[in-house]
Order: structure tokens, then sequence, then C-alpha cells
């Protein structure tokens, strides 16, 4: 089951303008590193504004120090875009990291999101931190 992101953190925050809206950690079915299983482990993201944003140079990281880096990919009004951890072919609203192997922990990971200047711009943790 996704994990939909935590807001009970941000009640004293402003609302990122990008967040991360939901992470599927536990891909389904039997985990034997093929690339469908390791596409059925996801992040998505989420542009909560009226306007395009481009994703030049932000990034997408694990607690293990595993970093996706987005190349020129704008991300539409109000949209949502799937990151994929194994490969595929980048479109519109799936983008693929290319890994032979998986990225976020079933039981307990953190997703963090940083603009180009290395600001966190969001996270989304579950589990038990370690």
């Amino acid at each position: 089951m996704p994990a939909a992101a935590h807001d009970g953190d941000r009640h004293h925050q402003q609302r990122p303008r990008v967040e991360i809206s939901r992470v599927q950690a536990d891909s389904p079915g039997r985990e034997d590193r093929s690339n469908r299983s390791l596409n059925g482990e996801w992040v998505e993201i989420t542009n909560t504004t009226r306007n395009p944003i481009n994703l030049r140079g932000w990034t997408l990281r694990d607690n293990d120090g595993n970093r996706y880096r987005f190349d020129n990919v704008r991300i539409g009004s109000r949209a949502t875009i799937r990151i994929h951890s194994g490969n595929g072919r980048d479109t519109r609203t799936d983008l693929f990291q290319d890994r032979r192997d998986y990225v976020w922990d079933n039981r307990s990971d953190t997703a963090t999101l940083r603009d180009d200047r290395g600001r966190t711009v969001d996270t989304e943790t579950w589990g038990r931190r370690r």
C-alpha cells in the first residue's frame, strides 16, 4: 500500500510548491530484481502551483545516499510525475532512475526532495528510524 505524504509536520510551515505526494516503497509481488519489480517501487512528486516548474538540478535521495538528479524536467501546473527505480523511457508522467537494484527500504526510509540549491523542499518518512 503506498504511503501518503504526511502533512502533520507542516502545520506551522507553508505548503511546499512541489511535494512528495506518494511513495510505493514495497514493490508489489515477488521482489526478484526484475525490471518490472524495480519499476514497481516509485515516488510521486506533485507541483501544487498554477505554473510549470523546471526541476533541473533537483535531487531525490534516500537514507542510504542513493541520489537521483533531475535533468531538464518540467512538471506542469498541478501535475504529478512518478520516479521509478528501474529502467525505462522517460515520459511527461514517468521518469526512470535506470538502476539494477531497489532504492527504497520497505520497512523504514526517508525520501528527500531538494531543489537546485540543495535546499530541502519536502520529505516523506515511513516506518521506524534505525
